[in-house]
């Protein structure tokens, strides 16, 4: 007896709802409560004393390699460094507990967008086994309690459909500029100069600069320069200039650190710890976090 095997996707996804897509009242929703999820300030200057921003980097770039090598969904990635920011934003924390945090965000990301979350298991063994499970879980109760469990914050992406619908752009191209912009806001997140911009900013820039670097102008579709600047800042009530030196700094900024990144992934392994964070340690018991 033969068995036929029809491999199919095993994630189920809900298809976009048109009555949430269409209706200008939830992107105007959006706008009305992103500030809402930024961090209280910026961070580095007034509340951490062991964590520099580079140090934030290394674990930003860890996190996707992480999410990356998992195939999580675009939102996680974003949403974890939102729940780190702001975490930051009002605890001091230990260097050595950076990773330890990191891996805490992604946690709770993917159980907020994820079919199937991340376990707990996984991501200790994408520290090289130098957290344990039970700290993670521990350490998810400090994080949740600090964010006042408020986790479902907007994120660029919650943008992004909103504004692709208001632009004139082929149908045959929005699943291109879709995935740029969702390469650029992954590098938005990675970088801290961004993380105090609106999310609906860091979306609009993202989509301009996925717009203008795929040249998208075959006469019928034309979008570029001010023009399409205009139109993005219209969608989502920014700024012209604002806007436009968001959407540079994302081209000039993070399309030359793109190549970077993607040489740091190829060359590293995301199950090692982020050793450069303290040499000498790794995260202990969550009793040790300045509180």
């Amino acid at each position: 007896m033969e068995l036929l095997c029809c491999e199919v996707d095993p994630m189920r996804r809900a298809l976009p709802d048109p009555n949430l897509l269409y209706d200008d009242r939830v992107l105007h929703n959006l706008l009305t409560v992103e500030e809402r999820y930024l961090p209280q300030c910026s961070y580095f200057k007034c509340v951490q004393k062991d964590i520099q921003p580079f140090m934030r980097r290394m674990v930003a770039t860890w996190m996707l390699e992480v999410c990356e090598e998992q195939k999580c969904e675009e939102e996680v990635f974003p949403l974890a460094m939102n729940y780190l920011d702001r975490f930051l934003a009002v605890v001091p924390t230990r260097k050595c507990h950076l990773q330890l945090l990191g891996a805490v965000c992604m946690f709770l990301a993917s159980k907020l967008k994820e079919t199937i979350p991340l376990t707990a298991e996984k991501l200790c063994i994408y520290t090289d086994n130098s957290i344990k499970p039970q700290e993670l879980l521990e350490w998810e109760l400090v994080v949740l309690g600090k964010l006042k469990w408020n986790i479902a914050a907007v994120t660029p992406h919650d943008f992004i459909e909103h504004i692709l619908r208001k632009l004139p752009l082929p149908k045959d191209k929005l699943l291109l500029i879709r995935k740029h912009a969702q390469t650029f806001i992954a590098l938005c997140a990675t970088d801290f100069n961004f993380a105090m911009y609106p999310p609906s900013m860091i979306a609009t820039g993202s989509v301009g600069a996925a717009i203008c670097g795929l040249q998208l102008d075959d006469g019928e579709h034309s979008l570029c320069g001010d023009s399409l600047t205009e139109l993005l800042a219209k969608i989502t009530n920014t700024d012209v200039d604002c806007l436009k030196a968001c959407q540079e700094q994302i081209e000039s900024v993070l399309v030359s650190n793109l190549r970077q990144v993607r040489q740091q992934q190829q060359q590293s392994n995301p199950s090692k710890t982020v050793d450069e964070l303290d040499q000498a340690s790794t995260p202990t018991d969550v009793r040790d976090i300045n509180l």
